[in-house]
């Protein structure tokens, strides 16, 4: 439930102009604004930290990683089929393209690559919206080049919809989301193959396993600390929550639930849960309504880090201080305790 008694605010102005050509966004500059909702917010962010645009100038920005042996951030403009690097010391450049689609017919819309993770022998893992598989870059970080090993492209001898976010289990299984987002048609696209949005499993050997079928748009998704909880975004404007699951031996879900309804907040600001990154102390930072949403284990809303910009998802630095955070056209950074 969203609640309002406790609410300090600040707003601070982004540091960066925003791209010609956006006349709303010369009109109004974005704000970052910190909502404190509950006292516990304290421990996990000043209400005075400053939200500053690191990078800019994109057309739909998703799927931020942050590198630590390379000390670059990685994020897909899922729009331009591209990967961006940013380090402090030189900015912004092109990490790798194409990103999500290699096929020679041209095709527009979400194309892309969305969600990014490292798996535990270093390499680079992306989601691929138009080749709709889950790939592994087949060259070092340090060396990107388009070069892909599917790691899954089908289920039941039917093709993914669009394989959107992913959490990478400590002993090397990939979970993942699969919306139809990524479709050119969207959901009636005659391509698709699959009647459902999955949540998948692809173990280290190979094998692929649905894990549930029952979420009508399940997006962003994250393992709690000890990795025997895990968290799903739907992003679904009729069922906009967070549901948790629990993990059990063999590593299947279970006891699904709510972890956070988000209909009263919808109501309000109408954005949908998207991407998820969770903190090793369990503080979940979740882009949604209005900014990111953060909560603490138990589903109680903390605060939340407003902008006047859609945000998609966030990504933590190694040392869990600095949040980076992908919106809209822009990339934010934010200092956290």
């Amino acid at each position: 439930m969203f609640i309002k008694n406790s609410i300090k605010a600040v707003a601070v102005l982004l540091t960066l102009s925003l791209p010609a050509g956006r006349l709303w966004a010369q009109q109004q500059p974005p704000v970052g604004i910190i909502e404190r909702l509950h006292p516990e917010l304290d421990a996990v962010i000043d209400i005075n930290a400053a939200v500053t645009v690191i990078a800019d100038g994109f057309d739909w920005v998703e799927g931020p990683l942050w590198v630590e042996k390379e000390k670059m951030l990685l994020f897909s403009d899922v729009m331009k089929n591209r990967i961006y690097k940013w380090t402090a010391g030189k900015g912004t450049s092109v990490y790798l393209e194409p990103s999500g689609y290699t096929g020679a017919v041209p095709r527009g819309k979400e194309l892309g690559s969305n969600g990014l993770a490292v798996n535990p022998q270093g390499q680079l893992v992306i989601c691929q919206h138009g080749d709709r598989r889950i790939a592994v870059m087949n060259a070092a970080l340090a060396d990107p080049q388009p070069a892909f090993i599917t790691a899954a492209d089908h289920y039941d001898h039917k093709k993914f919809n669009s394989p959107n976010d992913l959490a990478v289990k400590s002993n090397g299984d990939i979970y993942f989301t699969d919306p139809p987002y990524g479709l050119e048609q969207g959901p009636e696209d005659p391509a698709r193959e699959l009647s459902y949005q999955g949540v998948y499993r692809i173990t280290k050997n190979g094998k692929i396993t649905l894990l549930t079928d029952s979420l009508t748009r399940p997006n962003g998704i994250a393992f709690f600390p000890g990795e025997k909880q895990l968290l799903i975004a739907n992003s679904d404007p009729e069922k906009p929550h967070w549901y948790i699951y629990d993990l059990d031996q063999r590593g299947m879900l279970t006891n699904g639930r709510i972890f956070f309804n988000g209909a009263a907040i919808f109501q309000k600001e109408h954005r949908t849960p998207d991407g998820i990154k969770i903190r090793k102390d369990g503080v979940v930072f979740a882009p949604g309504p209005g900014g990111v949403w953060i909560f603490n284990r138990k589903g109680r809303a903390l605060g939340r880090i407003k902008t006047s910009l859609i945000t998609s998802n966030c990504a933590f630095s190694a040392d869990y201080r600095t949040l980076f955070i992908t919106a809209d056209h822009c990339v934010l950074k934010i200092t956290l305790k």
